[in-house]
């Protein structure tokens, strides 16, 4: 009686297992949960910023590169950069800017100085896919980033 209770039990589990994981690989193929492309190792052109409403379009020397190894570097539109940056999944944190102190446009300082702003105000959530990104701060202003083209 011992043993047929046994194979009972290992004939059942046998037949919902299968069930179980279906039903569990339903759930995580309803689109909720999507693969997220890295953000650290790819040189970004900066695209333009969004703060409140208004969005801004960045000047072309606009560039943005974070690496693994915690360094971020770029141009903020008018100046280079280069700052210690903090990676943990898609959280970024960027620290003080050392920068360039060249003078150029207002219309280009202004944007310098909503993107410093961005970056540096606290951790960044980063979304990327098919060559684009976004970096959203607290705030829920963003920056837009493309995968810059060799050359």
């Amino acid at each position: 009686m011992n043993r047929y209770k046994q194979r009972v039990t290992l004939a059942v589990a046998a037949v919902l297992l299968p069930f179980t994981v279906a039903c569990g690989g339903e759930k995580a193929d309803s689109g909720a949960v999507s693969v997220q492309q890295p953000v650290t190792g790819i040189d970004w052109r900066v695209d333009g910023i969004t703060v409140g409403a208004a969005t801004r379009h960045a000047p072309a020397t606009a560039r943005l590169r974070i690496d693994e190894d915690g360094k971020a570097a770029g141009n903020l539109g008018c100046n280079q950069f280069s700052a210690r940056a903090t990676v943990n999944g898609d959280r970024i944190t960027i620290g003080d800017l050392r920068t360039t102190r060249m003078a150029c446009g207002e219309e280009r300082m202004a944007f310098e100085r909503a993107l410093a702003r961005i970056l540096t105000t606290g951790t960044l959530t980063a979304r990327a896919d098919a060559g684009k990104a976004t970096l959203t701060d607290g705030d829920g202003d963003r920056v837009h980033l493309s995968r810059s083209t060799p050359g």
